[in-house]
């Protein structure tokens, strides 16, 4: 764990009062052996850990805050009477999509129409980097209204400024001018109004650059981990790129600090980070062996370089320079690998346009949706019928299906083919299955 800052006692649900504290001081020995969500030495209140950037192109940096306090009869009351949830994006049924949820804060109920202008405008922009841009299909992007009584942030412009928000957004947290938390019990109450949120992101109404990543949470709600983005900075977008690699692609920081010296714990669990070189990689078949000596979207070749996991030696990264490491990067091609992976862990290869939870004619017609790429193979009973290999709509009498008096199976089987993911542990992430009952 990375150096973090820590500012104990601070009073409920203030969270400017942290922003006008001073005395802050690194403490990567609290930090090495508190967990997140813990209480400690250094104060009464429990403390959630979260990433931030001190700027666009900068490298990230790690605070501990105290966590959000269990919220009032009044806070859930008026959240139970806000949080219209208006779709952005509809590519598909919720259970077969990745759904990104959007809520807004800082906007009063005259801008609520600005908001969703601005998640338009920020989610064109997260999608348009690699993977997502190949993988637009498989998103849903729905808007949460929450109302505020004041426009604006607090922190925003100055340290001294104090905005009444729905879910308390605030630049200055913890005394860091670019931390900008958030309520996370509020956000939980507003995201769960969402049919399935599988990203929560939540855009600040404001034009300051800052954003944080809420990476150690996970919700009942579905979801791992919160990122927040100021609506209106030209680059707060990378902020939430770089969010979702912890959250979706399940990967590694890729900086480290000085100070962490040479690691020498266990094999990390993250498939970006590594204790082996690139010639050991490939002789035991580790990790990302299989990109090394390719060329990288990120820049250079794939190797294993020397620093990584917030230590500067004794741990691997695969590229120099990679979205994991400096926000306005690309991702490297494991990082894109597993990105890919990740999408597919909350959204289908195949979308059923005909429901499967009901049997349907023989002379029926049976359609599915699923992206350029996608193979498709039909079959019955069992039997492929390769004729139908690629078709998006098919008829079970066509296919073969007999008129026989018996139900009888009509399957779709769905891969994605693509060669961005080459790990076969992640292949079955890649293919989906499904299967319609035929009747008379």
């Amino acid at each position: 764990m990375p150096p973090t800052h820590r500012i104990p006692g601070r009073p409920r649900r203030t969270p400017l009062r942290a922003a006008l504290a001073t005395g802050i001081a690194l403490t990567a020995a609290f930090a090495a052996t508190a967990p997140a969500g813990t209480a400690t030495a250094a104060g009464p209140d429990p403390t959630q850990r979260v990433e931030y950037f001190t700027g666009p192109g900068a490298h990230p940096r790690h605070a501990e805050v105290p966590v959000a306090e269990p919220l009032s009869a009044k806070e859930r009351a008026t959240i139970k009477g806000d949080g219209d949830v208006v779709p952005i994006v509809r590519s598909g049924p919720t259970g077969s999509k990745l759904d990104v949820v959007f809520i807004g804060d800082g906007y009063t109920a005259s801008q609520q129409e600005d908001f969703h202008a601005d998640v338009r405008a920020k989610w064109a922009k997260v999608s348009a980097v690699e993977p997502y841009a190949s993988y637009k299909s498989l998103f849903n992007v729905w808007a949460v209204d929450a109302v505020s009584r004041q426009s604006g942030v607090s922190g925003d412009p100055t340290s001294g400024t104090v905005k009444d928000t729905a879910l308390g957004s605030a630049f200055y947290c913890d005394g860091i001018e670019r931390l900008l938390c958030v309520d996370t019990n509020k956000v939980e109450s507003y995201a769960k109004k969402a049919a399935d949120p599988d990203l929560v992101i939540v855009l600040a109404n404001s034009t300051k650059y800052g954003g944080a990543g809420y990476n150690d949470i996970t919700s009942p709600s579905g979801y791992d981990g919160i990122a927040t983005a100021s609506s209106d900075h030209a680059q707060s977008d990378q902020v939430v790129v770089h969010e979702t690699g912890h959250s979706l692609g399940k990967l590694a920081d890729e900086y480290w600090y000085e100070e962490y010296g040479t690691y020498t714990g266990a094999e990390p669990w993250e498939s970006n980070t590594s204790k082996l070189t690139a010639d050991r990689l490939t002789a035991q078949k580790k990790k990302w062996y299989r990109w090394i000596g390719q060329t990288s979207p990120d820049g250079g070749t794939v190797g294993a370089y020397e620093g990584g996991g917030y230590h500067p030696r004794g741990l691997h990264r695969p590229t120099t320079d990679s979205m994991m490491r400096t926000l306005g990067r690309e991702f490297n091609l494991p990082g894109r690998e597993a990105m890919i992976a990740g999408f597919h862990r909350h959204a289908s290869v195949v979308t059923p346009l005909t429901p499967t939870d009901r049997a349907v004619r023989r002379d029926a017609k049976v359609a599915v949706e699923a992206a350029a790429g996608i193979r498709l193979r039909w079959s019955v009973d069992g039997r492929e019928i390769g004729r139908a290999g690629g078709d998006t709509v098919v008829s079970p009498r066509a296919l073969g299906v007999p008129a026989d008096g018996r139900t009888h199976t009509l399957s779709v089987h769905a891969t994605d083919g693509t060669d961005a993911v080459r790990d076969p542990e992640l292949k079955p992430l890649l293919r989906d299955t499904l299967t319609w009952r035929v009747t008379r």
